[in-house]
């Protein structure tokens, strides 16, 4: 069985981390941890996570503190929004809720995966769904993150085609660069 890990912003309504992973275990936190801070060139000072009760976010956040990486971690328990702190995030807690919807919602059509790669495959597909193709009514009708290059297509699959090219190529330049690196290294 796969285990999904979510973690987006909010107020961008992206999703910044989507792993996949055999155990929701300590090593899953860190790694979704991981991939939110390995997209800024700075950690802010106010960076902030809200995660439920799991005591995997406490332990990821004791790791990342013992190799000098501060966060706040906000836990949110349950639905009734009985504690201070839920009742203060709920409107995160109703956004990552519509999320799990939305993502249970298109998983259930699959019938599954008969393989691990297979999970992750959709999970990668529906991440660039959410945030590249997907309208959100909270950005009046707009995408999360626009791509100039999608707008003159008018039908769903011309886009989905012009954004696997275009992570195609970004593939390409991406390994070009790091043999490069390699070259100059050596």
């Amino acid at each position: 069985m796969e285990i999904y890990i979510f973690i987006l912003d909010p107020v961008k309504k992206i999703l910044i981390s989507s792993l996949v992973s055999k155990k929701r275990d300590t090593l899953a936190a860190c790694t979704a941890i991981k991939q939110v801070i390995d997209c800024f060139k700075e950690i802010p000072e106010d960076l902030t996570f809200i995660f439920d009760g799991n005591p995997i976010y406490l332990l990821a956040k004791m790791f990342f503190a013992k190799n000098n990486i501060q966060f706040d971690l906000k836990t949110v328990i349950g639905l009734t929004n009985d504690d201070p702190i839920s009742a203060e995030f709920r409107p995160y807690k109703q956004f990552i809720e519509r999320l799990n919807r939305t993502f249970k919602d298109n998983y259930r059509h699959t019938n599954g995966f008969g393989s691990f790669d297979g999970a992750i495959s959709y999970v990668t597909l529906f991440t660039a769904w959410f945030n590249f193709l997907r309208p959100h009514s909270a950005l009046n009708g707009k995408v999360p993150i626009p791509i100039n290059e999608l707008n003159k297509y008018e039908t769903m699959p011309a886009k989905w085609a012009k954004l696997i090219e275009l992570a195609q190529i970004h593939t390409i330049e991406n390994q070009k660069h790091k043999s490069n690196v390699l070259k100059e290294a050596a």
